[in-house]
């Protein structure tokens, strides 16, 4: 899997999402900061706290 650019409305980048060696996908923001990561072998979204979101791949519902 290779980066995955989310935009907004006007185009412009508002974060990615990019896998990691050990497949966990980490979400940043536009600026580079880590908002969360998702977990696929525990099917679990932690976010920028160490806190479990919810299960499955919430990463897009951390931007804001």
């Amino acid at each position: 899997m290779t980066t995955q650019f989310l935009g907004d409305e006007k185009g412009r980048t508002i974060g990615t999402i990019a896998p990691m060696v050990n497949g966990v996908l980490v979400l940043r923001n536009a600026k580079g900061q880590s908002l969360g990561t998702y977990a696929p072998e525990r099917n679990v979204t932690i976010d920028s706290k160490g806190r479990a979101v919810g299960t499955g791949n919430l990463l897009t519902t951390l931007l804001h």
